[in-house]
């Protein structure tokens, strides 16, 4: 079984209930807060630990007779070759993203092993056979590109440009421009006794972060204390995740004062230059002058509304048509790029190609 996550979950109970003799579990996940609403073989005391080994332990319960066997690990990691795929007699994919499923689907076949294929889109699931010559694949029918994408690869794992842009879009935009999801119930637990309290207590600092830095906005050390939480301190903090970089490169903090310098001899009008790939230092300069200038015209919109207190607090939008938010959006996700060696793009391509109607930016708790 492939994946511990929403469908990992269920199904694995259903494996073991059912009287499989040995399940194997392969997932690089780590417990998140976020999984608790529906990832029912996890507890607040498990946040942080491997997905993979919590549901092994878990399930045990279920059946004891049944051999449970947890991989902390990548699918596509080498140690998973086609001998080791052809030692089962069937597999199960649970996952939530096309590249894994991508390459699941060749092991098998490469394998001749039967590969049951599932997954959800909000309210919808599917799940389909794949049997070697007997069957169409998973990649028999193309894939249109995802509209959606998991909250962890937008937050912690990305790997293409159009991650970085669905995090500045709708993640970074919304959390200093528009409505936050720091108020989320989700960070509102009361603490127990369990082991997690710390754990807890650590996942509300964070989300209150950017609210205290929003608190400062207009203030001459505003664009500092954004990038620094963004760039410097939240990538500290991911590199210090050590599972999580085994079989990939970990990402690459900035240093705020050092790009400062480097981008003083930057041209004042380079965010005109929309149809060329800005260097760090150019990213770096668009980002703190968008930042200043959205930030100026949200104070005025708070200012203008302030004596009308029936009137909801202010916000902005995000529009491609808009120079401000749409130099924000392309600075910011180049600069995560930068951060985590993805291919950086101008922002004539961002606009262009990745910030059309017909490709949601929303990001799912999954």
């Amino acid at each position: 079984m492939v994946g511990a996550g929403g469908i990992g979950c269920e199904l694995l109970k259903n494996l073991v209930l059912t009287g499989f003799g040995e399940v194997h579990i392969v997932d690089l996940d780590t417990i998140d807060l976020s999984n608790l609403n529906r990832q029912f073989l996890f507890r607040h005391e498990h946040i942080k630990k491997s997905k993979a080994l919590v549901a092994c332990e878990a399930a045990r319960k279920f059946n004891p007779h049944v051999k449970i066997v947890a991989h902390h690990a990548n699918i596509k990691d080498s140690q998973f070759d086609i001998d080791w795929f052809r030692t089962f007699t069937l597999v199960f994919n649970a996952l939530d993203n096309l590249e894994a499923r991508r390459h699941v689907n060749k092991m098998c076949l490469a394998a001749d092993i039967p590969l049951i294929e599932s997954g959800t889109t909000g309210f919808n699931g599917q799940v389909q056979v794949i049997k070697r010559g007997q069957t169409e694949c998973y990649d028999c029918n193309e894939k249109e590109t995802p509209k959606t994408f998991p909250v962890c690869t937008i937050r912690s794992t990305p790997s293409q440009p159009i991650h970085c842009i669905v995090y500045a879009k709708s993640y970074l935009f919304a959390e200093i421009f528009g409505t936050s999801e720091d108020d989320s119930p989700e960070l509102n637990l009361a603490q127990d006794s369990t082991d997690n309290a710390g754990e807890i207590e650590q996942l509300k600092k964070e989300a209150q972060a950017l609210k205290q830095i929003r608190a400062s906005m207009g203030s001459e050390d505003f664009p500092r204390k954004v990038f620094e939480k963004v760039f410097t301190e939240d990538i500290d903090r991911l590199r210090s995740m050590e599972d999580m970089w085994k079989t990939r490169r970990k990402p690459d903090p900035l240093d705020f004062d050092k790009i400062m310098q480097e981008a003083a001899d930057v041209r004042a009008d380079i965010a005109e230059q929309d149809q060329i790939v800005w260097s760090l230092a150019e990213n770096f300069q668009v980002f703190s002058a968008s930042l200043k200038k959205l930030s100026f015209r949200l104070q005025q919109l708070r200012t203008d509304t302030a004596t009308n207190s029936a009137t909801p607090p202010p916000v902005l939008s995000f529009d491609k048509d808009d120079k401000d938010t749409l130099d924000f959006v392309a600075a910011t996700s180049n600069l995560r790029s930068i951060i985590f060696d993805i291919e950086r793009k101008s922002e004539f391509d961002i606009k262009r190609k990745y910030t059309k109607p017909s490709i949601s930016c929303k990001i799912p708790r999954d």
